[in-house]
């Protein structure tokens, strides 16, 4: 996995508005149907991590938890995001591309 690279794309998808970030709006994207790809941050709390791979799992849309709080907010300019949320295909298609290199 290009860890360097996927963080990348992130930060090109937060400028073109193509996520959402938060536990909240997640599971409504999640909810929605909208969900192409869902980054949980691998030191979530039990209760997110548990809620967010519940409706993934559900709603069949792919978690990546390999990231951290830290990594995630970094990549997106914002601060202290456990959960981000993709809502374009091709951008989603590409991170899954990557993360399976």
């Amino acid at each position: 996995m290009n860890k360097e690279q996927i963080l990348s794309f992130l930060g090109l998808c937060q400028k073109a508005k193509k996520i959402v970030s938060g536990e909240a709006f997640s599971l409504e994207q999640i909810k929605a149907k909208q969900a192409k790809l869902v980054f949980l941050a691998s030191d979530a709390g039990v209760n997110t991590t548990k809620r967010i791979k519940d409706k993934s799992l559900f709603y069949e849309v792919e978690v990546i938890d390999s990231f951290s709080t830290e990594e995630l907010s970094k990549a997106i300019g914002k601060n202290n995001r456990k959960v981000v949320t993709v809502i374009d295909k091709k951008f989603a298609d590409k991170m899954k591309e990557l993360k399976n290199m």
